[in-house]
């Protein structure tokens, strides 16, 4: 509550859409009270407080008779004993003309309580395309996120699913909506932590844990150590997860910590996605033309079940198959599509090879978006969508939106809706990068939602 001033000055309208205000001055004298006001519940969402139909408790002379004036809570109260005007927006009320003046807050924010900020699955569901999955460890990305955003373990678990013992582990949560780095560096002090587990901040559950044995890779997979990649995040300190060779996550699969995926798409659902990535650090040697720096959807057994059967981001070269402009593996590196057995910069002339619209993407911080659309589109000829950029500043490009690759297994898709990270579908582990955040959705989002979506990245001021 405000405290009660010894003169207060209010001016009101008589009714919305009218310009006439009045302006009136009355001392307070809090020993006496009118009779004949009303009190009541909710001005415009604000809590906590006891609020009339649109104001707080109104005081007004002996006699008034009540007319509601509507929008925003305006209550004017005009009896014998004087006028009185009540005026709520949020829970704020303001009495005049009776011997009382009371001036209430009714919420934190005065209009509809608190607010939290926005996140890329705000946007998406806001847009009819429900995150499924979100990953990352730098930041919360649904604005009500308040849990852990991953696991570090300072006890050598050993590669793939396995648990670290309770004494040895740590969630890292989030503090102002970023991660809570400082925990981090308490816990991990004089250690070598790994990161064993990173949450779905989704009810679905989809939690990354280091990947189990796979076709191409008949070994699982090390956990990253988590503090290979320290940085900034609008002024918050916050650790990414740095992929090396033999390094890889994921989720929904046969042997997985979480062993059946949870809504996301399967065989030729439409769905959307993003990363922020980066390969700072990264040579051809150590993993950025290597198979397969992925995030996405990729198959439940672990195994290279044919084309169609993944569909996730790639950051890299593209190793021995497709290429953006100007074409040749050591000229990129190009956000592409991994749809199994090829990974795809686009379609053009009938090959995969240099793609025109997919320019290669060096800077720091890189943002890319994947949406696998239907079979029906492009008559019958199917349709996926790359758009990319610097993901620190500036709007995304399309570097590809078109048809399915013209080779049998494309059309329809035929995806299985594991979730991987930094490993092909098969566990293909010879891949590295460096990865902060990712998000899975239902649908094909438009480009207005890639733009939104960009602009989200963005505030979130990676490296600063």
């Amino acid at each position: 509550m405000k405290k009660i001033r010894p003169v207060v000055v209010v001016c009101f309208a008589a009714s919305l859409g009218v310009a006439g205000v009045s302006c009136l001055s009355f001392s307070t004298n809090p020993d006496k009270t009118g009779t004949g006001g009303g009190s009541g519940n909710s001005d415009l969402g604000g809590s906590p407080g006891t609020t009339g139909t649109g104001g707080s408790p109104v005081t007004t002379g002996t006699g008034g008779s009540p007319v509601t004036t509507g929008t925003g809570g305006s209550t004017v109260t005009t009896g014998t004993g004087g006028s009185t005007v009540t005026t709520g927006t949020g829970g704020s009320t303001t009495g005049v003309g009776g011997s009382t003046v009371v001036t209430g807050v009714g919420g934190s924010t005065g209009t509809g309580g608190a607010v939290a900020a926005m996140g890329p699955c705000d946007i998406l569901a806001a847009a009819g395309n429900p995150c499924v999955a979100a990953h990352s460890t730098t930041r919360a990305l649904l604005g009500s996120y308040t849990g852990p955003l991953y696991q570090v373990c300072r006890a050598a678990t050993g590669a793939g699913p396995i648990a670290c013992p309770a004494a040895s582990a740590r969630d890292i949560g989030v503090v102002a909506g970023y991660a809570d780095a400082a925990a981090q560096d308490t816990f991990c002090a004089g250690a070598t932590c790994t990161i064993t587990i990173i949450y779905d901040q989704t009810a679905n559950n989809n939690r990354l844990q280091p990947a189990p044995r796979g076709g191409a890779k008949a070994s699982p997979d090390n956990p990253a150590v988590a503090t290979d990649l320290r940085l900034m995040v609008n002024g918050h300190p916050a650790y990414g997860v740095f992929i090396k060779p033999g390094m890889g996550y994921r989720a929904g699969c046969t042997g997985c910590g979480t062993p059946t995926p949870r809504g996301t798409a399967t065989g030729d659902q439409a769905e959307s996605m993003y990363m922020v990535t980066s390969l700072n650090g990264l040579t051809n040697a150590n993993g950025v033309n290597g198979c397969c720096f992925d995030y996405g959807n990729a198959e439940t057994t672990s195994n290279d079940d044919g084309n169609g059967t993944m569909e996730a981001l790639y950051f890299g070269g593209g190793v021995v198959w497709g290429t953006g402009t100007p074409g040749g593996h050591n000229n990129g590196p190009w956000i592409m599509a991994d749809l199994e057995n090829g990974l795809y910069a686009g379609w053009e002339n009938n090959q995969d090879q240099n793609i025109s619209t997919n320019t290669p993407l060096r800077v720091p911080y890189v943002m890319g978006v994947l949406v696998g659309d239907v079979a029906a589109r492009n008559n019958n000829a199917g349709r996926f969508a790359i758009y990319a950029g610097d993901a620190t500043v500036g709007t995304l490009k399309v570097m590809y939106d078109g048809i399915r690759p013209q080779k049998a297994g494309y059309v329809p898709m035929r995806k299985q809706g594991s979730i991987i990270l930094g490993i092909g579908g098969d566990n293909s582990g010879s891949g590295g990068g460096q990865w902060f955040e990712g998000v899975m959705a239902s649908g094909a989002i438009t480009v207005a939602t890639v733009n939104a979506l960009q602009t989200n990245v963005i505030a979130a001021r990676y490296g600063k």
